[in-house]
C-alpha cells in the first residue's frame, strides 16, 4: 500500500508537505504542491478514510522531538517529560531528529497521522510551518531550550544569555584577558544568546569584543574541536589564553584539541564550558561548567502539556529557568611557584 512517505520521497518533499498539500493548506509553494499531486497520481496514492475514522479520538502519546539524542543534555530532560507523562496516564515516544529539519518535518507529520496527544519539541531551526500545522490541526505543543519567532505556544527555555555572563564573567575575574567563544550556529537562539551572554561580560570587565576570538561551529564535537583549532592556528601571534564553549558536546572537541597539541588546561589555556557534563567531575582536569536544570525544563514542558491537555485554552506560558556555575579546575587561574 503506498503511504504518505512513498509520496514524499516520490515527490522531493517532506511528508509534513504532503500533509499541507492533502488538507489544502494555502501556505504550501504552488512548485511544490504540483510534485505532490503529480506523486499523488503517478503512485495512486489513496487517502485511506476508514483507517483516519478508526482515529478520530487522541492516543494517550506524546511525541517528544529532540534535535540530538546523543548530547547528554536530552537525557535527563526526557526523563523529566516521562516522569510527568507516566504519572498523568501518557505514554512517550522519543524522535531524533539530528538537527535536520527534514527529519524534523518527517516526525511532526507521523505525529499528526498517528493522532498524538501532544508533542514536545527542541527544534532544529527557526522554521515554524511544521509547528503551526500542529497547532492548526489541535495538537497541543511546548517547544523546549529553544526559541521560536513568531509562534504563540507554550515555551520552556533557561536563562541562556545570563548562564554565558557568568561563566565569562569568571574567566575575566580570574585574570585572564583574550577570552575566546566557541558559539553555536548563528541561526539558533541559544547560540545567539549565549554569545550575547559573552560579549555583554567582557565589556562590563572592560575587555575588547575581539571578532577574532570568536568561532561558530555546530554545536557538534567536531565542531567544537575544529573551533579550536581554528582559534589557536588563526591567533598563533596571540592565542586566547581562556575559552567559553557555549555547549557541552563542542567544550569536550575544544578539549580533545587542546590535548593533542599539547597545550595543558587550564595553565596554558583555561576552558569554561555550557550545560552540565556527566564526567565533569573524573576528566583531569575537572571542567568547569554553567549547568543547566535539565530533568526540571522536561518536568516543567511536561506540566505544561499536561494542563494543556485537561483544561480550556489560555494564554501560552512562557518559562525562563535559572543557570548556575560550578567552579572546577578547568577554570582556575594558576600562579607559578616561586623558586
Amino acid at each position: 500500500m503506498v503511504t504518505i512517505y512513498d509520496v514524499a520521497r516520490h515527490a522531493g518533499v517532506s511528508a509534513a508537505t504532503v500533509s499541507r498539500v492533502l488538507n489544502g493548506h494555502v501556505k504550501v509553494d504552488p512548485v511544490l504542491a504540483g510534485r505532490v499531486t503529480d506523486a499523488v497520481a503517478q503512485l495512486g496514492y489513496r487517502r485511506n478514510a476508514v483507517a483516519r475514522n478508526l482515529r478520530t479520538s487522541q492516543t494517550t502519546l506524546w511525541a517528544v522531538i529532540v534535535s540530538d539524542v546523543q548530547n547528554p543534555f536530552f537525557t535527563s530532560m526526557v526523563r523529566g517529560i516521562e516522569d510527568v507523562a507516566l504519572s498523568a496516564g501518557y505514554s512517550v515516544v522519543l524522535c531524533n531528529s539530528d538537527e535536520n529539519p527534514e527529519k524534523e518535518s518527517n516526525y511532526i507529520a507521523a505525529a499528526l497521522a498517528e493522532r498524538m496527544a501532544g508533542v514536545v519539541i527542541s527544534p532544529s531551526s527557526h522554521r515554524v510551518d511544521d509547528v503551526e500545522l500542529l497547532l492548526q490541526a489541535g495538537c497541543p505543543v511546548v517547544v523546549i531550550d529553544r526559541e521560536l519567532a513568531g509562534i504563540s505556544t507554550d515555551t520552556v527555555l533557561v536563562d541562556n544569555e545570563h548562564g554565558a555572563q557568568i561563566g565569562t564573567t569568571h574567566l575575566a575575574d580570574q585574570g585572564f584577558r583574550r577570552i575566546a567563544c566557541i558559539a553555536g550556529p548563528r541561526w539558533l537562539s541559544t547560540a545567539t544568546q549565549r554569545l550575547d551572554g559573552y560579549g555583554k561580560a567582557l565589556r562590563a570587565a572592560g575587555l575588547p569584543v575581539d571578532p577574532a576570538l570568536v568561532r561558530h561551529a555546530d554545536f557538534r564535537e567536531r565542531g567544537g574541536y575544529e573551533a579550536m583549532a581554528s582559534l589557536l592556528d588563526d591567533n598563533a601571534a596571540a592565542p586566547p589564553d581562556a575559552v567559553f564553549a557555549a555547549n557541552n558536546l563542542m567544550t569536550i572537541g575544544a578539549m580533545e584539541c587542546l590535548v593533542e597539541r599539547g597545550i595543558a588546561v587550564p595553565s596554558d589555556v583555561a576552558i569554561v564550558g555550557f550545560d552540565a557534563i556527566p564526567w565533569a567531575d573524573l576528566i583531569r582536569p575537572t571542567l568547569t561548567t554553567v549547568a543547566q536544570p535539565t530533568y526540571e525544563v522536561g518536568r516543567r514542558a511536561a506540566q505544561l502539556l499536561v494542563k494543556r491537555l485537561a483544561g480550556p485554552a489560555e494564554e501560552p506560558t512562557h518559562v525562563v529557568l535559572p543557570t548556575a556555575l560550578q567552579i572546577r579546575a578547568s577554570s582556575i587561574r594558576v600562579t607559578a611557584r616561586p623558586r
